[in-house]
């Protein structure tokens, strides 16, 4: 166990070390032409340097030599975070097939799965813990990572958006490490919150840098991993949908760009304009204002996950009414309406197209 002296230490390193080393990819990216041009689709006027994962990533490097986290699987989830950041890297400088970015992906969380790090058990309601079969579990596991990873990825449209929301998602899981004595989720979290932070000094509105598909596929990565040591362990009610609840809002705006795409007769990897931060400069909202709104609402849900972690049933009902209840305010505020039912939550592209015209 380390001291708080230990963790304040690594966050500090992983913190300047991000600080420090962000200047440099900056530099880099702009003598190798490693930028991300502007286009129809995006916000900025400029070409912006794209492969600023890499400096998060760097800062996590230095401060985990100081501290050193063990875990019987730690080499696996050093191998899995390096193939996933790998794969950002390539795609950012030559934009992979999806299928290929997708095989990367499945790559990085298939060495964390068949190392033993896996979803063993859901706990959930009147039905208590539910162990799951060993290919269930391989399989729920390299699903989750993947998903987690193209969440946190496809909300990256704004600046300072992925990185905001990855930080209040690793600050959640941290309080509720420390409230389960979770040691290695600490320190995990203690280096991701420092070097993320680091990196978002250069990273908000108007941005200099990128974290590009490189920090964003990393950091979804990340927070599936901390989850699976952490948040899934528990035998608490709804034990199971903790982690999704911490990040709804990119797990929100995943499932309607696939229900949009799908409806819209479109790839599911085709990109549009239709993504939740989109909406909310279509309603008149600022590129900080956006932002802000998102990292409101993504406080608010890590909060309620801090709750249910530990809360009894009826308490967890409550809480995930409230989620429910979050979702749909947000909708509101986004510009979604609702009619009563779920579905109608996902108007295709042309309808919403329509609404704004009126």
């Amino acid at each position: 166990m380390w001291s708080a002296a230990e963790l304040l230490i690594a966050f500090v390193i992983a913190l300047l070390t991000a600080i420090i080393t962000t200047p440099i990819i900056i530099w880099i990216s702009k003598k190798c032409n490693l930028v991300d041009q502007p286009d129809n689709r995006k916000q900025h006027q400029r070409a912006v340097p794209s492969i600023g994962g890499l400096a998060i990533f760097i800062g996590i490097a230095a401060g985990f030599l100081y501290l050193q986290p063990e875990h019987p699987q730690m080499t696996a989830i050093i191998i899995g975070g390096i193939i996933m950041l790998l794969t950002g890297f390539l795609d950012d400088i030559l934009d992979l097939r999806p299928g290929t970015k997708l095989l990367g992906q499945i790559g990085a969380a298939s060495v964390v799965a068949y190392s033993g790090l896996v979803i063993e058990k859901v706990t959930l309601p009147f039905m208590g813990t539910v162990f799951l079969g060993e290919y269930v579990g391989i399989a729920l596991t390299i699903f989750w990572i993947v998903a987690a990873a193209n969440a946190i990825n496809l909300i990256d449209g704004l600046d300072g958006l992925a990185g905001g929301v990855s930080t209040i998602a690793f600050i959640s899981i941290l309080i509720m490490a420390i409230m389960d004595y979770r040691v290695i989720v600490i320190g995990l979290c203690v280096l991701l919150i420092g070097a993320t932070l680091g990196f978002l000094a250069f990273n908000f509105h108007p941005a200099k840098i990128f974290m590009g598909d490189t920090g964003a596929l990393f950091l979804g990565y990340s927070i599936a991993i901390i989850s699976m040591l952490g948040l899934f362990k528990n035998v608490a009610f709804f034990s199971f949908v903790i982690p999704i609840i911490v990040i709804a809002l990119p797990v929100f705006d995943t499932l309607l760009a696939i229900i949009r795409r799908i409806s819209n007769k479109q790839g599911i990897s085709v990109a549009d304009r239709n993504h939740i931060h989109y909406l909310l400069l279509k309603n008149g909202y600022s590129h900080r204002q956006s932002v802000w709104i998102i990292y409101a609402f993504s406080m608010f849900f890590g909060a309620m996950g801090i709750v249910v972690n530990n809360a009894q049933l009826m308490t967890s009902l409550a809480v995930f009414s409230f989620v429910i209840l979050g979702i749909h305010l947000f909708s509101i505020v986004c510009g979604i309406r609702s009619r009563g039912s779920i579905i109608s939550l996902f108007h295709k592209k042309e309808e919403l197209h329509k609404r704004r015209l009126k």
